[in-house]
């Protein structure tokens, strides 16, 4: 038996693929953003350090890289709890350092919502050993 774990039907997939797509651009958009956007939220949050701000955008990305990566490799269970924890991490730092994120237009933080649904729904549809159910 293989270690990879078995295709999912194509809506599944799909989803998944979309999640991969959404961890991939953010780690990408971090570092393209690295002294522009990325800064900027940091220090309106209150973070003023260079150095902190480095570690976290960089430690950020790669999270966001590395998961996206695991979700498009080794696509599974505990790949999907470890995306939810890292996004409700992620959203409870930036709920504590820009509250007002939520009140945003284009919905930085409410989109976790939805990207929650998501990975809640993969993680049901998954067996113990990663095979789709």
């Amino acid at each position: 038996m293989s270690a990879r774990p078995m295709p999912q039907h194509p809506p599944l997939q799909l989803l998944r693929l979309s999640l991969v797509a959404v961890w991939l651009w953010t780690a990408a958009a971090s570092l393209l953003q690295w002294q522009g956007e990325s800064t900027a939220l940091l220090a309106a949050g209150g973070i003023a350090s260079p150095h902190i701000q480095a570690w976290l955008i960089a430690g950020g990305a790669a999270v966001d890289l590395l998961l996206g990566l695991w979700l498009l490799w080794r696509p599974g269970r505990a790949a999907y709890a470890a995306s939810f924890a890292a996004m409700l991490a992620m959203t409870l730092a930036a709920t504590a350092l820009l509250p007002v994120l939520w009140l945003h237009p284009l919905g930085p933080l409410s989109k976790n919502l939805p990207i929650a649904a998501a990975l809640w729904l993969l993680w049901h549809s998954s067996t113990r050993d990663g095979r789709s159910g």
